[in-house]
């Protein structure tokens, strides 16, 4: 058994939402995916999917992108990024999905001997476009965050945390993101949301005890990264 990870599938089966219009590395990424991934993963891992997983905007349009992550070999794991809008209550979420494949929000999961916890995140108070709207929503998050690390700490596992937004600056400055994976002993933490020229804003290595690891498909090159 092994924990993967890959981030912003940005799948869009029931759109027109071709992905190449960012570059040419997205050119067939589906299928860059989805061999990768068959290559890499056995039927006893485990992949978490932090967010941006379809770009559909209503859950019936994300079922054939859900039903095609269902059929990847594995076990996943799913959390919402910010271009998920098909994701409305997680009561609905977690109806349309196949066996083996489970949505987080507030809560945590066991995989492959460890506690899967985490939150969306948001915008940093560092932006240079930070607002107070944005101020509200980022104190939220670590609420949720914090909701889903007690949920794990119960579990009494060691603890792989999932974002979506990166949770720190690539300076590794402390964040209420932060404070809070290291307050309940989080081991790794995983995120996306950064794409092409933003790689260079990510923050990867270990920080006060918590390795972080972007995971953005694209800078994977669409490949899952084993942890």
């Amino acid at each position: 058994m092994a924990l993967f990870a890959l981030a912003d599938l940005h799948l869009g089966q029931a759109v027109d939402k071709p992905m190449d219009v960012f570059g040419a590395a997205w050119q067939d990424h589906t299928e860059q995916i989805r061999r990768s991934w068959c290559a890499e993963v056995s039927q006893e891992d485990t992949v978490l999917v932090p967010g941006d997983i379809s770009w559909a905007m209503h859950l019936p349009e994300a079922i054939p992108d859900l039903d095609w992550i269902a059929a990847l070999p594995g076990k996943k794991i799913l959390l919402r990024g910010n271009h998920d809008y098909w994701w409305s209550s997680i009561k609905k979420v977690r109806q349309a999905l196949a066996p083996g494949v489970q949505a987080l929000q507030n809560d945590a999961f066991i995989a492959d001997g460890y506690a899967i916890c985490g939150s969306r995140g948001w915008l940093l108070p560092t932006h240079p476009k930070f607002t107070e709207a944005d101020q509200a929503i980022y104190l939220r998050e670590a609420e949720r965050l914090q909701l889903s690390l007690k949920a794990a700490a119960a579990l009494a596992l060691p603890m792989v945390a999932m974002m979506h937004y990166p949770p720190t600056d690539q300076d590794g400055s402390s964040t209420l993101f932060t404070d809070l994976l290291e307050q309940y002993g989080v081991e790794r933490c995983v995120y996306g949301h950064l794409h092409g020229p933003a790689h260079r804003f990510a923050f990867e290595g270990t920080r006060r005890g918590v390795s972080y690891h972007l995971v953005s498909a694209d800078y994977l090159r669409f490949a899952p990264l084993r942890l």
